[in-house]
């Protein structure tokens, strides 16, 4: 729900697919996200719901496992199910006894612990779906339209553009649904109170943070540097901590849905490529307010505003994907002369390239490493994702297209 609105999510008929062929559904993503709101908006018929956020529900179902499913049997909604891990073997005896499909739909917002106890109780038996904010598509209302994207040579365009202080609204707003109705002073509120949630539930259950003011300090620290190549020792220099620690947090950030690492494009072939990820924040509203941006002004005019951006256009492609229940195969491309792929998508044998710049005049020069790439692989139809109010021809193999047309 968005200012007492619901904005369709893309991933609706994806779940109904999923809860008419298998047993039991998993929905995945930091909270926040609209994932409870979406299971209860795509039920077709009664399912019981209830919550481990729910003190006394969590008690009954740590307690008493097999009890708890006899009174919330199927179908049923679960909410933040990794609180109560002692439920896993008895849905998974659930499930094999009885042929029935879309018997339990979960959530859950910690990967970490989930994916353990799934790996040990429920293996073969669920289909895990990963889902973040409110897409662009989603928040126009118009998210069932949405499909993964990939460069071609006539973009959708199904999306009302915006200028640039319009688009860095967005990107400073953020994507949470109940968030981008806010006014500034109400965003901020928001925002504070997640983070404070953040700190003293799902981090303290996953590591033993015995400073919290560091800990923020590290989000913080991490928020100012989404879009770069991640770098633990300068991080870990900042912040004053370990660089262990500094890689145990990191790792928490990620399998909370917080972050994501886009991986190198590396072939053992060649040793001029770098290995090292690039970090970005998986919604640009909550790094904005980590990193100290306290107006979309600011942001626009800031020196990380590029970065910015580029964040922006990632986890818009990534949420493409995941919001059609797909795991898209992503990289980026840099060698040693300096010769850099903002991103790389892999499909049925070819890199299709992106460049991503915050400006609105494309040029030829944008995608010269698109010619170097082609050396090493079969390159598909390339793109340049920038500000530009239409789209531009760049060559015979690239085209240059607003954010507002992926």
């Amino acid at each position: 729900m968005a200012n007492g609105k619901y904005l369709k999510r893309t991933l609706t008929p994806e779940i109904l697919r999923v809860s008419g062929s298998d047993k039991i559904l998993l929905i995945n993503g930091p909270r926040q996200v609209g994932k409870t709101t979406l299971l209860k908006r795509a039920k077709t018929a009664e399912r019981k719901y209830v919550t481990m956020d729910n003190k006394a529900d969590l008690a009954f179902a740590k307690t008493d496992p097999r009890g708890f499913l006899e009174t919330y049997s199927p179908p049923v909604i679960i909410d933040e199910i990794q609180y109560a891990k002692e439920l896993f073997p008895y849905v998974k005896m659930l499930a094999d006894a009885s042929d029935k499909r879309g018997q339990v739909w979960m959530t859950g917002s910690q990967q970490y612990n989930m994916m353990e106890n799934i790996t040990e109780s429920l293996a073969g038996r669920v289909v895990i779906i990963d889902m973040l904010g409110l897409s662009i598509y989603e928040r126009e209302g118009i998210g069932l339209k949405q499909k993964p994207f990939l460069p071609s040579e006539r973009p959708p365009a199904k999306l009302k553009s915006r200028n640039i202080p319009n688009t860095f609204k967005i990107i400073w707003q953020g994507s949470y649904p109940d968030v981008i109705y806010r006014n500034e002073k109400s965003r901020r509120d928001f925002y504070d109170s997640y983070i404070r949630t953040y700190l003293e539930r799902d981090v303290k259950q996953l590591i033993n943070v015995g400073d919290d003011v560091a800990f923020l300090t590290f989000l913080k620290v991490a928020a100012a540097r989404t879009g770069q190549e991640l770098n633990i020792a300068d991080i870990a220099k900042d912040v004053g901590i370990s660089q262990p620690a500094a890689k145990k947090w990191l790792s928490v950030l990620q399998t909370s849905g917080i972050i994501y690492f886009l991986q190198p494009y590396f072939k053992n072939i060649t040793k001029r490529l770098i290995k090292s990820p690039k970090m970005y924040f998986l919604d640009t509203g909550i790094a904005a307010y980590l990193a100290g941006w306290t107006t979309p002004e600011a942001l626009e005019s800031g020196i990380s505003s590029g970065a910015f951006f580029e964040t922006f256009v990632v986890s818009e492609i990534i949420k493409s994907y995941w919001h059609n229940g797909e795991k898209p195969n992503l990289y980026f491309f840099r060698d040693e002369k300096g010769h850099e792929i903002d991103l790389l998508i892999y499909q049925d044998g070819k890199y299709y390239p992106i460049e991503i710049k915050k400006h609105a005049t494309p040029s030829r020069s944008d995608i010269s490493s698109f010619k170097i790439f082609a050396k090493l692989e079969n390159l598909g139809y390339g793109c340049e994702i920038c500000l530009t109010p239409e789209p531009q021809p760049l060559s015979p193999e690239a085209m240059a297209i607003s954010v507002w047309d992926i």
